[in-house]
């Protein structure tokens, strides 16, 4: 695919941070017209967002989307849930694997493909904290490594 095909509106960082993803799924967004239009803004917030099941179907809950200031009166909630759109069989199976202990669904990141929103959800395990230092520790290690190759090719 082209670089232009899927560009991003926001990624959920923390996300990967506090959680190890496990399954991932790209989904449709039902949006009012107003806050498609503070998406094409990029006033978007993913942070404390997650996916939650309601009976047979999926929701963003905590999802922040800014009013779009023109729509004034005709806006949205900024944080109402939003309805998810997948073909059933990955409901279910999305259903089934929520059901083991441990797991949850968040979303990792919204992006446009062909111009329409879509969101990318994660089926994910929590990090414990040994996990977070571990990770960081890591990429300061990779951070070093690389700043010792690009001095030492330098001179």
């Amino acid at each position: 695919m082209t670089e232009k095909a899927h560009r991003d509106i926001t990624v959920n960082r923390r996300a990967f941070h506090d959680y190890h993803i496990d399954d991932r799924y790209d989904a449709g967004l039902v949006l009012a017209g107003s806050e498609v239009k503070s998406l094409r803004a990029g006033r978007v917030n993913l942070k404390d967002s997650y996916v939650r099941l309601v009976g047979e179907e999926l929701f963003l809950v905590g999802a922040h989307i800014s009013p779009y200031d023109p729509a004034s009166q005709f806006g949205h909630e900024p944080e109402r849930q939003r309805k998810l759109l997948l073909h059933r069989r990955e409901i279910d199976k999305i259903a089934g694997k929520l059901k083991e202990r441990g797991l949850t669904m968040v979303p990792l990141r919204l992006y446009w493909s062909k111009g329409r929103a879509k969101a990318e959800i994660g089926l994910a395990r929590g990090k414990k904290t040994f996990d977070k230092r571990e990770a960081i520790k890591e990429r300061e290690g990779r951070r070093e490594m690389d700043r010792a190759l690009a001095a030492k090719r330098r001179g």
